[in-house]
């Protein structure tokens, strides 16, 4: 019941304009594990570099056509492996363009598998790129986002390094809308080295299909949880799929009637001044954190599964812990 004074409490403090403010539909836009990931189960390799430049000038290309405020969260072991110089580049693209980048860990580890120390560790070896690249932009880091979300599976880990990176001036990225692109780009990056190209383009309509569904799916479940829709954080990943339709994804946005907007505004909302305290070994989006927090019933199962083929067809890659959605 604490949680919940706290969110009546914040909303109350927002005048009554600002709130029904929030009611129109905005949305940011964070894309994680810059500055490449190929979706392959091994490590980036010096040769990979031109790929990746050529996904995220695609990527850039479009966020600047469409006039989209982005975040990029950085695995600083993704640029070493890939070439400090080409990893760092890539970067460099992304604040000449106006982008920020964020920190995601050094090496992307599950949370729950390190101690408190080495994931401390983790935090403050992800800062070797995106720290200097940003103040050469004149600009600092503030935003951390936790690997598959995975924010503290026992209440002392949870609580000791929110303190620690609270510590080192970050904010938590939260995010209420995904899509499983993970796991389309497995099967994707698959069709592509096997020249599969019919099912390559059966893959781009699906995928494109389903975040239709969860962009369609997340908003409904946010306004359950708390209420009333806050501004949406879209999470994807800097990988072939996304570069190759981007546009087609932006554009799904826009038929909505979102309007983007940076993730420092969209957290300006009252609801993501709340706490995250959800103790799980899951990375649930914040809708059924929220939902949970605040004692609200809702029926995970409901949540679009993607396509059984596609899931079938990238099973070869080690998927990361999800919810499950009997959990919520």
């Amino acid at each position: 019941m604490r949680l919940l004074s706290l969110f009546v409490a914040a909303l109350l403090t927002i005048p009554l304009a600002s709130r029904l403010g929030a009611q129109t539909r905005t949305v940011a836009l964070t894309i994680d594990d810059l500055p490449f990931v190929t979706g392959e189960d091994k490590p980036l390799l010096p040769v990979d570099a031109m790929g990746a430049q050529g996904a995220n000038q695609k990527l850039l290309s479009s966020i600047a056509r469409h006039h989209v405020p982005v975040t990029g969260f950085v695995i600083q072991k993704n640029v070493e492996e890939m070439g400090s110089r080409a990893g760092t580049e890539i970067l460099r693209e992304w604040t000449q363009r106006g982008s920020d980048l964020g920190n995601h860990t050094y090496s992307h580890p599950n949370f729950n598998d390190l101690t408190i120390e080495q994931f401390e560790d983790q935090i403050v070896r992800g800062e070797a790129s995106i720290v200097p690249v940003m103040k050469a932009a004149g600009r600092r880091v503030e935003f951390f986002r936790f690997p598959a979300n995975h924010t503290g599976d026992t209440r002392e880990k949870h609580d000791t390094v929110a303190a620690f990176l609270a510590q080192r001036g970050y904010r938590l990225a939260p995010c209420t809308i995904e899509t499983s692109d993970w796991m389309f780009n497995a099967a994707y990056v698959q069709m592509l080295n096997s020249h599969d190209k019919a099912s390559a383009s059966r893959l781009r309509l699906d995928y494109l299909a389903f975040t239709a569904a969860q962009i369609d799916y997340f908003p409904g479940l946010n306004h359950q949880a708390v209420g009333y829709e806050p501004p949406q954080i879209m999470l994807i990943h800097d990988n072939q799929l996304n570069a190759d339709v981007i546009e087609q994804l932006l554009a799904l946005f826009e038929k909505r009637h979102y309007r983007w907007v940076t993730l420092s505004e969209a957290e300006k909302d009252p609801v993501y001044q709340i706490p995250e305290t959800l103790i799980t070994m899951y990375g649930p989006m914040w809708g059924y954190r929220w939902a949970r927090e605040l004692n609200v019933k809702v029926d995970g199962s409901l949540e679009p599964d993607p396509p059984k083929w596609v899931t079938d067809y990238g099973k070869q890659t080690p998927a990361p812990a999800r919810r499950p959605q009997s959990e919520f």
